[in-house]
């Protein structure tokens, strides 16, 4: 059954005031002048699309801030794009590969546009410009590290893992946190590695083996 627009609307101003700050302040500030407008967009998007659960939020944000780079949007829909981004998950150098990616598909003027509403939002926040790579690139080097020989600090339950391991599927599912699934002969993982990520370094591993 569909839900009534108001409804939508109520919980996509709920939904985007979690994700930035004066979220609801925000939005009656932009959408003053239209408010059928603001109905009709956040109960779409901050309603219905946010709350679908085909996609994880990570995933969903990226998507979002693809389209949006290639449709050569500045202003608000970009800059909010880029705090939900961040509120939902994605590191800021995963913010920055998505407009690196968008370039070479939408072009570079576009992506340049986006680079400097990134460069704002940094500001802004307080964060490194550029930022530190992204957890996955991270945990990727640590893995090839210690494959090549590194041993240091490195406990025997996590080196047996990566050292039996023919093919590691690393994804990251936070701006910290990275599951590393280690595949042998067989379809399935023969282990599991949760990491935590600050900075350059992984700080923290946990070795799982099912069964």
């Amino acid at each position: 059954m569909t839900e009534p627009m108001d409804e939508l609307h109520s919980r996509g101003r709920a939904n985007f005031a979690e994700l930035v700050e004066g979220g609801e302040q925000r939005l009656d500030a932009l959408f003053a002048t239209v408010p059928a407008l603001g109905e009709l967009a956040v109960g779409t998007v901050y309603g219905h699309l946010h709350e679908r659960p085909g996609l994880d939020a990570r995933t969903r944000e990226a998507a979002t801030l693809s389209a949006i780079v290639a449709a050569g949007m500045a202003g608000p829909p970009l800059s909010m794009q880029l705090k939900t981004g961040l509120a939902s998950g994605l590191s800021p150098a995963e913010l920055c590969e998505v407009v690196v990616q968008a370039a070479a598909f939408a072009g570079f003027p576009r992506a340049v546009s986006a680079a400097d509403q990134l460069n704002r939002l940094f500001d802004e926040a307080g964060l490194p410009s550029p930022p530190p790579p992204s957890p996955r690139e991270v945990v990727l080097e640590f893995c090839a590290r210690v494959r090549a020989g590194e041993r240091d600090a490195v406990a025997p339950e996590v080196l047996a893992v990566l050292s039996g391991c023919d093919r590691p599927e690393v994804r990251a599912t936070g701006p910290d946190r990275v599951v590393v699934e280690c595949y042998g002969d067989a379809p399935v993982p023969s282990a599991l590695l949760f990491c935590t990520v600050s900075g350059t370094a992984v700080t923290d591993v946990t070795a799982y083996r099912p069964g």
